[in-house]
């Protein structure tokens, strides 16, 4: 009889609420994808490079050349006091940030390593650990701001610490890390001789004036890290599965021993539609503007539902609004979840998914990166519960 190695894991809560909200026709703020399409440009390049021939076989492992020297031009321009990553031994196309999470785990981590892992939390992070035979420690960010707290941190790690891993802007909560954050892991990171796996894949959705970080920026960290990065997320393209890991040469070369045998190769036309699209934009316009673009969205966001019960928590990164529902309801998250999406007309997550335990804080997630008329028709159904009449 087969036994599972994840016998406690089921489908996602992601899938399980964007199956919910096809099934009862709600708007789908539940998955973090976009209900817009990629820039025009973009599109275009892969229609080009989908015709052309010769972009049809398999891409080099790393990535395409082009696009890594092109991801290394940008990195270069966007963190000028940081060196620029080496094309050739520094950079990994890889099929998304998921495949970079377990890939670099995978290469990593052994049996009876420790890994800490900062909670609420992606639902991959644990269960990827555990398939190496790691043990996940975990540490709960405290609410309302989901700012790590750095003893607790430390009181988490031992002797068999292996690797911090890490999420900023944080999903779900949209914490971003500061100076003192970066300071303190780089710290805690010496101290236990440990690697870090820095989850940067809202990198540069940052609000409010604030400046995007990396690992990539701070010397200790970024001779010792792992920095995924996701076109998914930059580009609005989530459906296309490419992101990349820059990484010193040494981390480089272990995470590229587990990627050729996971997927070798990520999509040739893709690959080359990206690097079109960053060649074309030498000043980032595209990247710089993202921050703009989506504090618009979280605004509208929560002007449509102020003044209304709903406890909004504050969003200084990312594509989530994390929001209290007390007021409307004693039901744990899942059970309001489900709730709002079949009497309500909207699917969200609830936050209790993203802790290993079950932890229900009472929160519920919802993705704004959604087209305007999305938000407005969501926030609408939300200022107006079932029952409340006109």
């Amino acid at each position: 009889m087969l036994q599972s190695k994840l016998p406690e894991v089921g489908v996602s809560i992601f899938s399980q609420m964007t199956a919910l909200a096809q099934q009862t026709g709600a708007l789908n703020l539940a998955q973090g994808f976009p209900d817009y399409d990629p820039p025009l440009l973009l599109r275009e390049a892969l229609a080009r490079h989908a015709l052309a021939p010769g972009s049809h076989q398999y891409a080099p492992m790393p990535g395409l050349l082009r696009l890594r020297q092109a991801i290394a031009a940008q990195v270069a321009r966007l963190l000028p006091e940081a060196p620029a990553p080496d094309a050739d031994q520094e950079i990994t196309i890889l099929a998304g940030a998921t495949e970079g999470l377990y890939a670099v785990l995978a290469a990593v981590v052994r049996p009876g390593d420790e890994v800490i892992i900062l909670e609420p939390a992606y639902d991959l992070y644990g269960p990827a650990v555990r398939l190496q035979g790691g043990v996940p420690r975990y540490v709960r960010l405290p609410a309302p701001h989901f700012q790590p707290d750095w003893a607790a941190v430390r009181a988490a790690c031992s002797a068999r610490t292996k690797l911090l891993l890490i999420n900023t802007p944080h999903n779900p909560s949209g914490a971003v890390f500061t100076a003192a954050d970066w300071q303190a892991l780089g710290q805690l990171a010496e101290d236990y001789d440990a690697l870090v796996l820095a989850d940067e894949v809202y990198g540069p959705l940052v609000y409010d004036g604030v400046a995007p970080g990396s690992a990539w920026q701070h010397p200790a960290l970024r001779a010792r890290s792992f920095v995924l990065a996701s076109f998914g997320k930059t580009y609005h393209a989530t459906g296309w599965k490419v992101g990349y890991c820059l990484a010193p040469p040494a981390l480089t070369t272990q995470l590229r021993r587990v990627h050729q045998f996971v997927t070798f190769a990520v999509s040739t036309p893709t690959q080359h539609a990206l690097a079109d699209a960053l060649e074309a934009d030498p000043t980032d316009a595209h990247w710089r503007g993202l921050a703009t673009f989506y504090q618009a969205k979280r605004d509208a966001f929560r002007t449509g539902l102020a003044g209304s019960a709903w406890q909004l928590l504050p969003v200084p990164g990312g594509y989530f609004q994390l929001a209290g529902y007390a007021a409307f309801s004693g039901a744990g998250d899942l059970a309001f979840a489900q709730e709002l999406a079949r009497a309500w007309g909207v699917a969200v997550v609830p936050v209790s998914a993203f802790y290993h335990d079950g932890y229900d804080p009472g929160l519920v997630r919802f993705c704004f990166a959604k087209e305007a008329a999305t938000l407005a028709a969501a926030t609408a159904r939300l200022r107006r519960p079932p029952g409340a009449g006109t």
